[in-house]
């Protein structure tokens, strides 16, 4: 088996080929079923809102002797009917118990409750209360600045490559890492906090920078395109995504250890929700930024591009030049012809240490008499 600098090295010189193009039907009906099924577990089964988002009372008890959860849930069951309380470990000596929004009367007796069931004086079982307004503006900040983003982002992309396909294509791989993960969330029920909300609009910038790196090997690969024949516009394009692909898997192995460590240590050493929550929204993010990238941002770029009549004309050209090789080939040898160890036939990049000799040099149009 050989070796990931081995691969890498096949797979930049053009040795050997990952069909991601060619196979985009596939990839686009996985991205659409993913984002159907994250839109439906929303609207089903819903998103788990912190206390930030959709207000109530909070209560952390300090230095308990006991981190059983099972005694704060009866002692807010004592109050009535009503919405069970969300009871969580902080740490390894003190809870977290959110509520739905109490008076001043049921909060004196929740923290008097609180502090006889884990025996702390009532002075370390501090009680707060969040309006659901702090929430609701912090949702409006981050989609005004989702959408600033975005409009930014297609600007951007599309003076920085001179074509509107390529932010067409980085937005579409940035709305399903987008959409996917919070599928995620409300599938495995995670609650969503300010810190989750951190986490998914950082990942916009992962995923946006791993998308460019793979944009711009496409735009080198092709820069000449309409001057030669020996490969199409999805064959240029294919060769980036498979020149990139060792490079994007490294990266993202390099960021994702430490989140994963991150993720680790908050949700189940120290039981700190701010590093739990900013660290799935990262994690789950970074895995479908590094997949979106390769497998759906090239695809449906090359599919829009693809549009262009010229560049149909020139797919057209090169299938055609090929189609008459193969069968003079054939011709000549009397027999089917491996077509697989032409490198000129399969349109890859050139392998180093080989020259092409006079085919390499551009035609040149010869100038008319005066």
């Amino acid at each position: 088996m050989p070796s990931l600098a081995t691969l890498g090295n096949d797979l930049y010189a053009g040795r050997r080929q990952l069909d991601v193009i060619g196979r985009r039907r596939t990839w686009f009906t996985v991205a659409v079923v993913l984002m159907v099924a994250s839109v439906l577990l929303v609207a089903v089964r819903g998103i788990n809102l912190g206390i930030e988002f959709r207000g109530g009372s909070q209560f952390t008890v300090s230095g308990a002797t006991t981190q059983d959860q099972q005694l704060a849930e009866d002692v807010i069951a004592e109050l009535g009917e009503g919405e069970p309380p969300r009871v969580s470990a902080v740490g390894s000596g003190a809870l977290r118990v959110q509520t739905a929004e109490l008076t001043d009367e049921e909060t004196q007796q929740v923290q008097q409750g609180l502090a006889d069931a884990y025996g702390v004086p009532v002075t370390d079982v501090a009680a707060t209360y969040v309006g659901p307004s702090w929430g609701q503006s912090v949702t409006a900040k981050a989609l005004q600045g989702l959408v600033i983003f975005l409009v930014l982002v297609s600007v951007v992309m599309t003076l920085y490559f001179r074509t509107w396909t390529m932010a067409v294509g980085a937005l579409g791989a940035l709305v399903h890492d987008l959409v996917v993960t919070v599928g995620v969330y409300a599938a495995v029920g995670f609650e969503v906090t300010p810190a989750s909300v951190i986490g998914l609009l950082t990942i916009l910038g992962y995923s946006l920078y791993d998308t460019v790196v793979v944009f711009d090997k496409v735009r080198e690969n092709n820069a000449d395109l309409f001057t030669q024949h020996r490969r199409t516009y999805a064959e240029g394009a294919n060769l980036a995504v498979n020149q990139t692909l060792v490079r994007s898997i490294n990266t993202s192995v390099t960021g994702l250890l430490p989140v994963a460590s991150i993720l680790f240590v908050g949700a189940f050493l120290l039981g700190a929700g701010t590093l739990r929550d900013i660290a799935l929204a990262l994690f789950v993010g970074m895995l479908l930024s590094t997949y979106s990238s390769v497998f759906l941002a090239t695809p449906l770029e090359v599919a829009l591009r693809e549009r262009s009549e010229k560049v149909r004309r020139h797919t057209r050209q090169v299938l055609d030049r090929r189609a008459r090789r193969r069968a003079a080939a054939e011709a000549e040898q009397d027999g089917p012809v491996d077509l697989a160890a032409r490198t000129d036939d399969l349109g890859v990049a050139v392998v180093a240490g080989q020259h092409l000799g006079v085919t390499a040099q551009p035609k040149r149009r010869k100038k008319g008499r005066r």
